[in-house]
């Protein structure tokens, strides 16, 4: 008797176990439609590229390429917000499918990171509240801040040594106004839409880089992604319809000639 418990207890295990796999099975199987969802990077810190409106909403010329590129591969966006100087590490992980983040497709990048096409074109600002300050010379001695992981972080750090600049790096952009306002730095350096977005909205002056010159901003990928050559071909086609172009006249109307 005792033996026939014991083996309609083996059999009943081993039946649940059964079920419990095929349990996981379908589970990993429905969690496939996952391979439907574009889960794409950003940092909301940089209008008018990206940044979030009053309600929380995430908005800016980066995400509505975003939902238009999303659109076009039939997919659903999945935006994750975080750091700038996390976002390379998120794509190397495969926490996200994508960056669109205003992000130049810079050599060191390269290195661990595919990107698109360029699809914008942008030069370099300094920013400050002193209306004289119109050229490299006078940042003599001055504290100069940038988003940690920018292009313009290298820039600030190659500039740090020849002009005697302080470098105050902070890993939001958008503290740097609050920084400069409350004079605890004296110049900002950004990309030229988001400066002249400073400009118009907090009464900054600023003055361009004469030594800019960048890779333009691109999508980034993980390496040897097989989304590159699938959103090349929708960056082309925004391109030629005119989509793109009617997008940089809504969000960033100085990048267009």
């Amino acid at each position: 008797m005792k033996k026939k418990l014991i083996l309609l207890f083996s059999t009943l295990l081993f039946t649940a176990l059964l079920a419990a796999c095929g349990s996981d099975d379908n589970e990993s199987e429905s969690s496939g439609g996952d391979k439907n969802v574009l889960k794409m990077g950003t940092s909301a810190d940089f209008p008018p590229y990206e940044s979030r409106n009053p309600q929380g909403e995430f908005e800016g010329f980066d995400i509505e390429l975003g939902k238009l590129i999303a659109e076009e591969l039939d997919m659903e966006l999945e935006i994750e917000d975080m750091k700038f100087e996390g976002l390379i590490g998120s794509l190397q992980a495969n926490r996200v499918d994508m960056v669109i983040s205003g992000m130049n497709a810079s050599e060191d990048r390269k290195k661990n990171v595919d990107f698109s096409n360029v699809y914008n074109d942008t030069g370099q600002m300094f920013v400050t509240k002193d209306k004289a300050m119109e050229s490299l010379d006078e940042l003599e001695g001055k504290t100069l801040g940038v988003q940690l992981g920018s292009i313009q972080e290298n820039g600030a750090d190659a500039l740090a040594e020849e002009y005697n600049i302080e470098v105050k790096k902070v890993d939001d952009a958008g503290i740097l106004a609050q920084e400069l306002n409350a004079n605890r730095i004296d110049v900002v350096y950004l990309s030229k839409e988001v400066a002249l977005g400073y400009m118009d909205s907090q009464g900054f002056f600023g003055f361009d880089d004469p030594n800019s010159s960048t890779e333009g901003m691109a999508i980034a990928f993980p390496k040897d992604s097989d989304l590159v050559d699938d959103v090349n071909a929708v960056l082309e086609k925004l391109e030629e319809d005119g989509t793109l172009k009617s997008l940089k006249e809504e969000w960033i109307p100085g990048s267009v000639e």
